[in-house]
């Protein structure tokens, strides 16, 4: 039975995850709490958000001057304070973790963002955070950059857990789809139990509105206007599209039946940004099997309180029409490429930034 509107919402297919950690959630049961009222089964986290759970509160205040006494470095100690909550919050989900067969449950860490653009370094970190954790619900986060595409494929063909982050555009998220089945086949190949690799691809959503939108207004045409907060949902259906195809493909059908798991779809930065769009545009708009949303506690408590208790999925007909909308864009002269580009770049110096800053403050503390 829906006990609410967001077990509506998962009773669609949809598995929410929380965009948040931090010590006060797990210490005051709020994340207990969440995963039984508000349908929540997962947590994500990134550089900004340990850098706001750390810096922005006195919870990690004890911990920090310990380390700082016993001589560790600004870095190690980040990754020290981070590791104790990566290790509770696994545990508090490892229940849904085994109740759903090691398709739920998650938990995401993120490398340094400073190696985004070092393949072999992303690698080294992704195993030192997969056997410092030492969890089977542990996703560790590689951006979709070039460099960190062998990284994705290396890391999976180890039997490691992977989160693809900062995904903006279609034919990046195909390199990605490509990474994960090859990595798959390497580590069957090699002798590993493919059944026990999960991955999810975190494709960015609002954050492509926010871009396209100041571009479509600088185009100042009635077409311009008529595609106005239309894109982001446009290019997160028809990635969707491309992953039916791909995942329903013979390739990946034969390690299907060999226990492989479908990388699922994560809609990522799905808080609304335009106060003038719905609060809700990017989840309400993105309901489909399969698929996971990963929302900031404010979206969390906004489709608990106004959201539709019971979403309309969309269909095949809005795919393709999300592609007809996408081929506008293009035809208005807005360039796609560079668009996705953009975004890429400004999500690897987002995060660079947090972590140095954090990097920082725990310097000065």
């Amino acid at each position: 039975m829906t006990k609410s509107n967001l077990h509506g919402l998962a009773a669609a297919g949809v598995s929410i995850w929380s965009d948040q950690i931090s010590r006060e959630m797990l210490d005051s049961a709020e994340l207990s709490r969440r995963i039984e009222e508000d349908a929540v089964t997962g947590v994500t986290s990134n550089p900004s958000i340990f850098e706001k759970a750390i810096v922005d509160t006195t919870d990690y205040d004890d911990e920090l001057h310990s380390l700082k006494e016993a001589g560790a470095e600004a870095e190690d100690i980040v990754k020290t304070l981070m590791a104790n909550d990566l290790l509770r919050a696994c545990d508090e989900l490892l229940h849904v973790y085994n109740e759903t067969k090691g398709t739920d449950g998650f938990v995401s860490v993120e490398v340094s963002p400073l190696l985004a653009y070092d393949t072999e370094a992303s690698i080294a970190e992704a195993r030192d955070w997969s056997k410092q954790i030492g969890r089977p619900n542990l996703l560790v986060k590689i951006p979709a950059t070039p460099e960190g595409i062998p990284a994705i494929e290396q890391c999976i063909a180890e039997g490691i857990s992977i989160n693809v982050t900062l995904i903006f555009g279609l034919e990046r998220y195909r390199e990605v789809m490509d990474a994960y089945v090859t990595g798959l086949e390497r580590f069957r190949d090699s002798g590993g139990d493919i059944s026990k690799v999960f991955s999810v691809a975190s494709f960015f959503v609002s954050r492509f509105d926010t871009e396209v939108d100041s571009r479509l207004e600088e185009h100042g045409s009635h077409e311009a206007d008529e595609l106005l907060g239309v894109t982001a949902v446009a290019n997160a259906r028809a990635a969707y599209g491309d992953y039916e195809v791909f995942f329903s493909s013979d390739r990946f059908k034969a390690l299907e039946r060999e226990g492989a798991r479908r990388q699922k779809p994560l809609w990522a930065s799905t808080s609304t940004k335009n106060p003038d769009y719905s609060d809700l545009l990017y989840v309400e708009s993105l309901v489909v099997p399969d698929t996971v949303n990963t929302m900031p506690i404010d979206t969390i408590d906004a489709y608990q309180d106004h959201g539709d208790p019971s979403p309309e999925r969309f269909t095949a007909v809005d795919i393709e029409k999300a592609r007809v909308d996408l081929a506008r864009l293009q035809s208005l002269g807005i360039d796609y490429a560079d668009v996705v580009q953009t975004l890429e770049d400004e999500g690897v110096e987002k995060f660079s930034k947090s972590w140095n800053e954090l990097l920082e403050r725990v310097e000065e503390a």
